[in-house]
């Protein structure tokens, strides 16, 4: 047999709905009031973390205000989209800045920031995200060691293309100490993403924001 809800039974019943309808309230409240903060915080980290690699480059604004992606199949490391952040000053293009992921590494993927100027030369690289050996293959971050500083103002033609590796495989660049792998694949990557940016230099600076997909 069903009993009818007591009297207490829909008191309680109500001052729960009100205090839930409360706490929606409240929680809406204070997300529309948090989440400028949030989004201006995001975006001061972003342009923090672009800007290692533009040391020497003047620039108009900020970082990530003409940003494009780039769709696969592409001719870039790895297999997935690549946003480039484009820098310009007085209206001109000075640099473009790729998010490219080097596939071979010794323990997985390593996430690249490439910085490459207007001529076509390095204008600094950073390691975003990397799984690599503690001791060997993390000196390619730049808090760890200035490895991968040497890149520096280097092109394809300085060094030539077939020199874009490490020193035990004929190259230009220095190993780091017991890991051959890590570096090899940076040095891979790199190389592909100034390839890429020769072939492509128009397109990634073209006026419509759209991706240009090989």
């Amino acid at each position: 047999m069903q009993t009818e809800a007591t009297p207490s039974t829909w008191t309680s019943g109500l001052i729960l709905a009100g205090l839930a309808a409360v706490c929606t309230a409240l929680v809406a409240v204070t997300h529309s009031r948090t989440a400028p903060r949030i989004a201006a915080n995001e975006q001061a980290y972003l342009e923090q973390s672009l800007k290692p690699v533009l040391q020497g480059i003047e620039y108009d604004g900020n970082l990530s205000e003409s940003t494009i992606t780039i769709l696969p199949p592409h001719e870039l490391p790895g297999d997935e989209d690549v946003p480039v952040y484009r820098v310009y000053a007085d209206g001109a293009p000075v640099a473009a800045l790729f998010v490219v992921r080097a596939m071979d590494g010794f323990s997985g993927p390593i996430r690249l920031l490439v910085g490459i100027d207007a001529g076509g030369s390095i204008s600094g690289v950073r390691v975003l995200e990397h799984r690599e050996t503690p001791g060997l293959g993390d000196l390619i971050d730049a808090d760890k060691s200035d490895w991968i500083r040497q890149f520096n103002g280097k092109s394809l033609a300085s060094p030539p293309v077939a020199a874009w590796t490490i020193k035990r495989d004929g190259g230009e660049f220095d190993q780091l100490t017991g890991a051959s792998i890590t570096p090899r694949s940076v040095i891979k990557a790199i190389r592909e993403t100034l390839v890429y940016y020769d072939k492509n230099r128009e397109d990634v600076f073209a006026v419509e924001a759209e991706a240009k997909a090989q």
